[in-house]
């Protein structure tokens, strides 16, 4: 990509080592995308303002497949400070259109809703009632919020169902104020 990379320095003098240093900055976003098509970066210094000193602007424009990605605006005091944030930012936003683009996008798990049928606060565990009538175990270390000895029995609860060692069971069960049919 290196032919295909392209510096522009405003209202700052021709560094060398600026340079390299963005070279190799721009260099290593190719071991987080490979097929970036070419690479714009745009390091200035705005006009000063009454309460700042100077502050650098680097702005990366990053052409890929199918796309464009772009750092905008990341600013500091300090030039490489600048732009390690704003190459930092666009190698996140490479890997997550690396992701999108071979599916790799993580699914959440869809949360359910139910209600608390019964507790057993001794043993440390319970049962939520689904809205299509099934039973759930859940044990108090799934439980986000409130605490188990707070629970009541036919609160209102979302949470995720999961495959346990005997069969379906609650995960990330909380409580809240949630419209349950049937």
């Amino acid at each position: 990509m290196q032919e295909a990379l392209q510096i522009t320095l405003r209202d700052i003098p021709q560094s060398d080592a600026l340079d390299a240093h963005i070279r190799e900055k721009a260099g290593k976003l190719e071991l987080f995308y490979p097929h970036i098509q070419s690479c714009r970066v745009v390091v200035e210094m705005p006009h000063k303002h009454k309460h700042q000193g100077k502050v650098f602007a680097v702005s990366i424009d990053l052409r890929v497949p199918g796309g464009e990605l772009v750092v905008n605006r990341d600013r500091h005091e300090d030039v490489y400070v600048a732009l390690r944030d704003a190459f930092d930012h666009a190698r996140r936003k490479l890997e997550d259109y690396g992701r999108r683009q071979r599916g790799d996008v993580k699914a959440h798990a869809a949360e359910n809703r139910g209600r608390v049928a019964r507790t057993f606060p001794e043993q440390g565990y319970g049962f939520i009632e689904t809205s299509d009538g099934r039973e759930l175990y859940f044990h108090r270390d799934n439980l986000v919020t409130p605490d188990f000895d707070q629970l009541e029995i036919g609160a209102e609860v979302q949470f995720v169902e999961d495959r346990g060692a005997e069969g379906p069971q609650a995960k990330r069960v909380s409580v809240g104020k949630h419209h349950v049919s049937g």
